[in-house]
């Protein structure tokens, strides 16, 4: 099992993740300020350069307001 964010399952995840904020229209600052973290944040796990533990994972799908078991049943 690889722990890296260079992976292609993990990418399919971002990706979700990054289409749920762009479904639910908001920026990146806006969820930022809904995480109560600076914008900086956001930017590093959607770009891969911080991976997301499963509670901020939680707090994220939370954030932009989606079911998180739906998400991974679509990375699944």
């Amino acid at each position: 099992m690889t722990k890296s964010v260079h992976n292609k399952k993990y990418a399919d995840f971002l990706s979700l993740l990054i289409g749920a904020r762009r479904d639910a229209g908001l920026t990146q600052a806006e969820i930022a300020n809904r995480l109560g973290r600076p914008q900086s944040y956001v930017s590093k796990y959607e770009n891969g350069e911080r991976r997301l533990d499963v509670i901020e994972f939680l707090e994220v799908a939370a954030a932009v307001e989606k079911d998180p078991i739906r998400i991974i049943r679509k990375l699944l």
